[in-house]
């Protein structure tokens, strides 16, 4: 039974270091071993909201002498503006086959040349990149002992302890292999908000702690509230403690970096005074679902081509990806400070996604935003199923419409305006193809079935017919394929030409295979894909909400009956869609036939997407295969082998309540780790705080309390120290 503690007493103590030693601790109470703090003497930075209407350049950070990349923004966007020219002019002689036009095609010819645009811009960014790879140099590794310190956060949000405190120790015994460990600290920020999954953040930190010494420099604090998600959770830290620390390097919860990575990244900051944030390129690693694979083969062959390009042409006013990054403290504290937004969510209420907001304010303020695509030992993982990564999707789909609000934000940088209207252009992208489909299929039905028009507005000896031209058409639809997917083609060529990457893909030939059912499961996908992004679009515009749910980050698979909910519209589309294009024309049918395919098969499609026996299969025949995969980072294999160690202690299992009630030494802890509660009105009772206190008072066992509490209550049980104490004394 654990042990009682006075709450007159836990009220009145500090809010860490709480020493129950006291000599006026309630007596009868057996003494429990002294909690030391969680987290260290505060440093406050400020971090004021900043103005997104009005700027004056005398706020900015001034750099003498740096020049934008304008040869190679010049190559990205004068060719892909060229290519879209081409690719319209084509598509004009396609639907002006019989010297008229009708609205439905201009309305076509619009649509297509946005969509040809898109691909036109990934076509030459990506073609910059893999011509500057063709002679690529590694980057070499500054040598000098760090001057600066660090703060390693990790943010969590009910994740699984086993794997996150996993990560955290093997990037700390990998950064202190270096021998640089000394300029680094390690912080786990909990924005938990389950009851089970803070006890267990708890238990798992106490037990590293403790394995780690007292002179770990490890720290944890949880928020009572998640005010503002993952953005407010960095600038609590930020503004209460991140006058300890020059840089802050910002992880994941399925992040993990070499300690060689980390301590280049820090000494880039130092080498680069005028740097602001620099963003490494994590690879995919870890997974082996079939839908994870396909996602870290592509990620790791056509990857760097496209972040290549995309450095290249961003030059120092880059973008900023949330997380694998390190930033410069004092900078983000004084220039990312985010408003809300007015209005309510999609469009109002906090900034969603953030980290492209970060980026653009601290590249306002003069500080340089920039990626060193090269640098090797950053990793993180995939969602395993096509379902999985739709409800990320989501999210992100609000947050970068969202950037609508921001886009003209006053003194940004041209390049961050680029990468804010890309972000957007993305999603918007699915809803205007499936535009194209649908204005597609109507004029070939017009063409079908409408009968010429023999007495126009206009004088004609012969009668217009809608018609295309076929033969134009196929040489358009090759070179729209061919734009497509050479960035791919890209990233293969480039793994071919390297010995390493082509051996540890299992050879030339499993590298090609893997790269043609890379292809071809992409394909089958991007109708799927293309159907899902459209609903969250319609969804973001009706006005309706994403909320923000922890992602899933095992191997598990999806049961069946919630694949077919969720995909049962999109076979009837695709079955709908199938018989009307046949009926009107068997080479409108032959044309469409790829997204009719993906779609009809969407149920089974998305049900292999989160096998593991298909992903192991694959593994086993050598395809799909990456070179982290084939040797994986050492990294990699302390971090799996600790999270087997933290898995079989069954922190993240057991009930938190239950846990905390049998362990007097958790208790200790739990409360020393607990800030000054803050006072409630009187009179204005809130009801889970009410309930919480009628079922603990009248609960006779622990048994009965964690069975009648519901997860509200337990949150508040486990913030009320005079609750603690009176669960404290309930019968085993």
């Amino acid at each position: 039974m654990a042990v009682p503690v006075d709450p007159v007493t836990l009220a009145q103590g500090p809010a860490q270091g709480l020493d129950l030693h006291r000599p006026d601790a309630p007596s009868g109470a057996a003494p429990a071993l002294a909690v030391a703090p969680a987290v260290p003497p505060e440093a406050p930075l400020a971090m004021p909201v900043q103005d997104l209407r009005r700027w004056s350049e005398d706020q900015e950070h001034k750099v003498p002498g740096r020049r934008a990349p304008w040869g190679a923004r010049a190559f990205v966007f004068g060719g892909g503006f060229l290519l879209t020219a081409y690719g319209a002019v084509q598509m004009y002689e396609v639907v002006s086959v019989a010297g008229s036009t009708t609205w439905l095609q201009w309305l076509l010819l619009a649509l297509f040349t946005l969509n040809f645009s898109w691909i036109a811009l990934a076509f030459t960014s990506g073609l910059l990149g893999f011509l500057a790879l063709l002679r690529r140099r590694r980057p070499q590794a500054q040598p000098g002992p760090l001057a600066t310190r660090t703060a390693v956060v990790m943010p969590v949000y009910n994740e699984a302890t086993a794997r996150t405190f996993a990560a955290v120790e093997a990037i700390r015994e990998s950064i202190e292999a270096t021998g640089e460990g000394a300029a680094f600290d390690y912080w786990i920020l909990s924005d938990s908000t389950q009851a089970d999954a803070w006890i267990a953040e708890e238990r798992a930190y106490l037990a590293l702690r403790a394995r780690l010494g007292e002179d770990a420099r490890l720290y944890y604090r949880h928020r009572q509230k998640n005010h503002h998600r993952k953005a407010g959770n960095i600038a609590d830290f930020v503004t209460r403690w991140g006058g300890h620390y020059d840089h802050m390097l910002v992880l994941d919860a399925d992040s993990l970096m070499s300690g060689d990575c980390v301590v280049t990244l820090a000494r880039a900051m130092e080498a680069d005074p005028d740097s602001g944030i620099i963003q490494s390129l994590p690879l995919i690693i870890n997974r082996n679902t079939l839908f994870a694979r396909v996602q870290q083969f592509a990620a790791r062959i056509y990857g760097p081509v496209i972040a290549t390009g995309l450095s290249l042409w961003s030059g120092r006013d880059g973008n900023y990806w949330g997380h694998n990054a390190i930033i410069r403290t004092r900078a983000f504290a004084d220039h990312c400070g985010l408003p809300d937004l007015s209005g309510k969510p999609p469009f109002g209420g906090h900034v969603l996604s953030h980290d492209f907001v970060e980026a653009a304010l601290i590249r306002r303020a003069g500080w340089s935003v920039y990626m060193l695509p090269d640098l090797q030992g950053s990793y993180e993982e995939s969602p395993p199923s096509l379902i999985d990564i739709a409800i990320r999707d989501r999210r992100w789909a609000q947050g970068n419409l969202q950037h609508s609000r921001i886009i003209g934000t006053a003194g940004l940088k041209l390049a961050s305006r680029q990468h804010f209207a890309t972000g957007i252009a993305g999603y918007l992208a699915s809803p205007l193809w499936a535009a194209q489909l649908v204005v597609g299929i109507a004029l070939a039905l017009q063409t079908a079935y409408i009968r010429p028009e023999y007495f126009s507005t206009e004088f004609r000896l012969y009668p217009v017919w809608p018609r295309f031209d076929p033969v134009r058409a196929l040489q358009l639809f090759g070179i729209t394929m061919g734009i497509l997917l050479a960035p791919k083609l890209f990233g293969l060529i480039l793994g071919l030409l390297d010995a390493s990457v082509r051996r540890a893909s299992g050879g030339g030939v499993r590298l090609v295979l893997s790269a043609l059912i890379e292809t071809l499961l992409s394909a089958l996908i991007a109708p799927i894909a293309m159907l899902v992004q459209s609903g969250s679009v319609i969804q973001i515009l009706l006005r309706r909400d994403a909320g923000w749910n922890p992602q899933r980050r095992d191997d598990g698979s999806i049961p069946w009956s919630d694949i077919v909910r969720r995909h049962r519209w999109h076979t009837i589309l695709g079955l709908v869609a199938g018989v009307s294009a046949f009926a009107i024309a068997t080479s409108l049918f032959l044309w469409m036939s790829p997204t009719i395919l993906g779609l009809v098969l969407a149920i089974p499609i998305s049900w292999a997407s989160g096998q593991l026996g298909l992903g192991l299969a694959l593994k086993r025949a050598g395809l799909l295969m990456t070179p982290e995969e084939r040797e994986p980072p050492a990294i990699a294999t302390a971090a799996k082998a600790i999270e087997a160690r933290n898995a079989a202690l069954g922190y993240d299992d057991a009930d938190g309540v239950r846990a905390l009630h049998a362990d007097p030494d958790l208790q200790a802890g739990h409360l020393a780790f607990l800030p000054p509660s803050e006072p409630r009105p009187r009179g204005a009772p809130q009801a889970d705080h009410v309930m919480a206190q009628a079922k603990v008072v009248e609960a006779e066992t622990i048994d009965e309390a964690a069975a009648w509490l519901n997860a509200k209550e337990k949150m508040v049980l486990l913030h009320d120290r005079a609750l603690l104490d009176r669960l404290g004394r309930l019968g085993g």
